[in-house]
């Protein structure tokens, strides 16, 4: 069984539509889908937006389920200036850029506990994703770091700043907060964003604009993903 998660209906719905043998359960405040989805069995959830939110919905999929990887899909902002709307963002690694006790002394990012800024992302997923990604026309594929934290980025200030720290491609609410759980558990997990919004002072009027465009690009490439899989 594979895990899919993402954080707002918009970006898991077509996907959920096509589960076959559908069973639904809530689980605290988490509804799983399992069924066959393009061939595969699979659970899907949606976490709703926030760290805390996907690292619960991921951790309780984890110990019900026992996936044999979690894939984070959804929409982003671009977390670099060569990162355009609609391009695509698959993971190398996650960071939660709010994560910050360096007035102890630690590095931007260090996640206390566990010790790390980068939390992994699985590389056979990764180039999956990205095969699957490049068959998309006209979209642009891109791998590097993608950036999570509890903010809506919207200030072009603030999108400098993290690419600095961290070299990301892209900034969003949860994918780090997913690898942090799979990391936990030691689950194979990855990330593949679709961007929205340039992460600056135009990201609400083109959140509204790209959000259901650039969601639709990432359950394309999970579906492609998913039936090259039985392929």
């Amino acid at each position: 069984m594979i895990g899919l998660i993402g954080a707002m209906a918009v970006e898991m719905e077509k996907l959920m539509a096509d589960v076959e043998d559908r069973t639904e359960t809530t689980v605290g405040m988490d509804r799983y889908v399992t069924g066959r989805l393009y061939g595969q069995e699979a659970v899907l959830a949606i976490c709703g937006p926030g760290k805390v939110n996907a690292a619960l919905c991921a951790g309780g999929m984890i110990l019900r389920y026992h996936p044999q990887w979690i894939l984070n899909l959804g929409v982003a902002g671009a977390g670099d200036r060569d990162v355009g709307i609609c391009d695509m963002v698959v993971a190398t690694g996650a960071v939660q850029h709010d994560f910050d006790t360096s007035h102890l002394g630690d590095p931007v990012g260090l996640v206390s506990k566990i010790n790390l800024v980068e939390f992994p992302c699985d590389a056979a997923l990764r180039e999956r994703l990205v095969r699957a990604a490049e068959q998309i026309p006209g979209i642009h594929v891109h791998c590097g770091v993608i950036a999570t934290g509890d903010q809506f980025i919207d200030r072009e200030a603030d999108r400098e700043r993290i690419h600095r720290l961290f070299g990301a491609k892209a900034v969003e609410m949860e994918g780090a907060a997913i690898a942090h759980a799979c990391y936990t558990y030691g689950v194979p997990c990855g990330i593949l964003r679709s961007i929205s919004d340039g992460a600056n002072e135009q990201s609400p009027m083109d959140f509204g604009t790209f959000a259901a465009l650039a969601a639709d690009h990432t359950q394309r490439v999970v579906e492609l993903v998913l039936k090259g899989l039985t392929a």
